[in-house]
């Protein structure tokens, strides 16, 4: 999915967040719905209990003392009728109906016939409470001026008295929850906030140790004598460190295995080729003896080749501040004295580098344009602050879409034949790739506009491995 984060530490932060804010809306949402109707239930019970202690007082009371209740009693939220005939019963009760009917009868202490017309919603005006100073209500039980419209659950109920009498009670429940849900929200909302900001950081502290073993793991071919990762934290990620580090040494010691195996080798295949020039000087054949003479000097390069190659990836070189522009400049006069024509444009700040291995990158890169590309060679430089581009450009046939990439490869040569005229042995792209490469950068080919190839050196710029 292109929403989702591409990082380790955004897919875990965003999991959590996801479960925390899921966790606590679906709690809010049952606490305020539990609150609610336990509210409702205390609420209604209290006014069931209320209704069946004023039936009972009402049942058993004269005609002079009901009126004196009616007045003491017919007070917000119940208000009570004698003036209403028995109404017929609906023969539907909704379950809240027939629930707050059977509180009533079960709070009643006398036999008294009773019967819920209805529980309902309404919209009217609520009745105002009465003044604190006492002040009676008026004694047909009319209200003071109502008080604006809101929502609130009435219900309606009728008595049949002992002596006939039937009394109409119209009893408002409160619609809202004494505390206001906002503020639980608020609460949760800061409960939220620190238990996201919590786990932010303990996912930060978890994932920090990742990122750097990838940054090792990146800058492992360039610096195989960088420092060794730490090796705490949690036990997995101690136990990666400790492989990693275990990985630098063995590749280290490898290497350096490899490159006193290569000196050795370099010298003992040195000194028999130097024993046979000497012997060919005494051959009276010319034409022999000047073949053999190429024979050697194409072991001689081979030889030197291939140790450059194997060197190009760990090179010893210290990097210094180079002036780009001065190396090309003596390159492009060592390419034309051998009848090339080398153009060169735009300028380079200096760089950070190691000299000997980019002076042989980028000799390697303009001879290859040389000689496969015709006389004519423009080398075309682009700095900017992240990287330092370098186009080497030729005029020749180019090369292959599917063959880019396979040239650099070591010993792999377009040109079948091993001729002196077309001259190398399939490795100078191979080290100039492995020269970029130590430098943070890379080489590649693309078809040059209106003709001919194009090989682009990028070198990063900024800390460079010693």
């Amino acid at each position: 999915m292109k929403w989702l984060p591409r990082t380790l530490f955004g897919q875990i932060v965003l999991a959590l967040l996801v479960g925390i804010v899921a966790a606590q809306v679906a709690g809010a949402w049952l606490m305020l719905d539990e609150r609610t109707r336990l509210a409702q239930r205390l609420l209604g019970t209290h006014a069931a209990q209320r209704i069946a202690g004023i039936i009972d007082a009402l049942d058993a009371a004269d005609d002079a003392e009901r009126a004196r209740l009616i007045r003491a009693l017919n007070l917000p939220p119940t208000r009570i009728r004698f003036d209403e005939p028995w109404h017929p019963q609906s023969a539907e009760t909704a379950a809240e109906v027939a629930a707050f009917a059977a509180e009533v009868r079960y709070a009643l202490t006398r036999k008294v016939e009773i019967q819920v017309l209805s529980l309902r919603g309404e919209a009217f005006h609520a009745p105002n409470v009465p003044l604190a100073g006492g002040e009676a209500m008026p004694e047909n039980g009319a209200f003071a001026p109502p008080r604006p419209k809101r929502m609130l659950l009435r219900a309606d109920l009728q008595a049949r008295l002992a002596d006939g009498t039937i009394v109409t009670f119209h009893h408002t429940l409160p619609g809202t929850l004494p505390e206001d849900p906002l503020r639980i929200l608020g609460w949760i909302g800061v409960v939220l906030a620190i238990v996201t900001a919590l786990a932010l950081w303990i996912v930060r502290r978890l994932t920090r140790p990742l990122s750097v073993l990838a940054a090792a793991a990146a800058g492992l071919p360039s610096n195989l004598d960088q420092p060794p990762l730490p090796e705490s934290g949690p036990s997995e990620i101690a136990s990666a460190a400790r492989a990693f580090n275990r990985m630098q040494r063995d590749l280290k010691r490898m290497i350096e295995t490899r490159t006193v195996a290569l000196a050795a080798v370099s010298h003992d295949l040195r000194l028999p080729l130097t024993r046979l020039r000497l012997r060919i000087e005494a051959l009276r054949d010319e034409r022999l003896r000047r073949a053999i003479e190429g024979d050697v000097a194409d072991m001689e390069r081979m030889i030197d080749n291939t140790l450059q190659f194997l060197r190009a990836g760990g090179s010893s070189e210290k990097p210094v501040l180079l002036d780009v522009n001065a190396l090309l400049e003596r390159i492009a006069e060592d390419v034309e004295v051998l009848g090339a024509e080398v153009g060169l444009q735009g300028g380079a700040q200096p760089l950070l580098a190691r000299p000997m291995a980019l002076e042989r990158c980028l000799t390697n890169l303009i001879d290859n344009a040389r000689r496969y590309g015709g006389p004519r060679v423009d080398v075309v430089v682009r700095d900017s602050p992240q990287a330092l581009e370098i186009r080497v450009e030729d005029r020749g046939p180019g090369i292959a879409e599917s063959e880019r990439e396979r040239v650099f490869e070591p010993y792999v040569r377009l040109e079948s034949s091993r001729a002196r005229e077309t001259g190398g042995t399939g490795l100078g792209l191979a080290i100039a790739r492995a020269v970029a490469r130590l430098h943070g950068g890379d080489v590649r080919l693309e078809p040059r506009p209106g003709g001919g190839l194009s090989a682009v050196l990028t070198l990063a710029r900024g800390p460079v491995a010693v």
